[in-house]
């Protein structure tokens, strides 16, 4: 389908893309990548009469390292992240979430404040920045401030940005001495999108009990969330085989999943319980790796 007739604004500044947004009100939506918005605007889902294209604003794109924080503008795109030598070694988690997502086009292009602002219930970002504990930084013409992710996704394609406000960027604890992280999700055939998807952290304590875990659900319901309960059941315990499997029957629980074309609702969750096992798995692996030295 062909997009309701919109304005297109190309701000080469933040100042003036805040400035814009404030001015377009109700009426204007962000660009960033387009590979969610635009999409859509051609099925009318969305018809914005303002489009100010961020993407054009250089600041906005890179990757940084801040002590023992890193940060990522909201234009970087996927490829970027999923190429960058810096990450691959602070937070290994975020190339491998990039190296997920779509194909070598739609990383090539999108970018990952776009997604995140999306907040698409089957997103692979969403469940990689809970995991990490991140944050989102939002700047409007009142001012900035950051948005823990655990406050970030309120609900189907919903988050806690306000209307005036641009996503700007991310920021995130590079991954800790005896720590480890991974992602695995089941692919959608034709879109690549999380049928479920499960990111995960685990940081272990000196006697290689799991000191704290963080796990990150997508794909199930209509927004992305943290799986409490599993973690709660690692925290503090031995990583024995029995304690996992226990642990990960619980990435469910307290969730309305979603049931459609691809999976049942059950299947979700049956979904949601074995990726989660299976991400804890990996990610204990790499944090056992890396504590011994290997």
């Amino acid at each position: 389908m062909i997009t309701e007739p919109f304005g297109y604004h190309a701000p080469k500044s933040l100042s003036e893309a805040v400035r814009l947004v404030a001015q377009f009100g109700a009426d204007g939506k962000v660009l960033a990548g387009g590979h969610s918005l635009i999409p859509l605007m051609k099925l009318r889902l969305a018809s914005p009469k303002h489009l100010v294209d961020i993407g054009g604003i250089s600041d906005l794109s890179y990757i940084r390292e801040d002590g023992d924080e890193i940060q990522i503008g909201a234009t970087t795109t996927h490829f970027r992240i999923e190429s960058s030598d810096l990450l691959k070694t602070k937070c290994p988690l975020l190339p491998e979430t990039a190296g997920e997502i779509g194909d070598a086009q739609v990383r090539n292009k999108g970018t990952m404040g776009g997604s995140l602002a999306h907040s698409d219930p089957a997103g692979d970002w969403p469940a990689a920045i809970l995991a990490l504990d991140a944050e989102i930084q939002a700047v409007s013409a009142r001012g900035e401030r950051w948005i823990p992710a655990r406050e970030f996704f309120v609900d189907l394609l919903a988050t806690a940005l306000k209307g005036d406000e641009i996503l700007t960027a991310i920021r995130l604890p590079a991954l800790p001495s005896r720590a480890g992280d991974a992602y695995l999700k089941l692919h959608h055939p034709a879109s690549g999108f999380a049928v479920v998807g499960a990111a995960a952290r685990l940081v272990l304590g000196e006697n290689g009990s799991i000191e704290r875990a963080a796990l990150g659900i997508t794909g199930i319901g209509p927004k992305a969330y943290r799986a409490a309960a599993v973690e709660s059941a690692l925290a503090g315990k031995s990583p024995t085989t029995k304690r996992l499997e226990e642990a990960s029957a619980h990435a469910a629980d307290g969730v309305d999943a979603n049931s459609d074309l691809y999976a049942s609702a059950e299947y979700r969750s049956h979904l949601a319980r074995v990726y989660t096992r299976r991400a804890i798995e990996k990610a204990l692996e790499r944090a056992q790796e890396r504590t011994d030295g290997r």
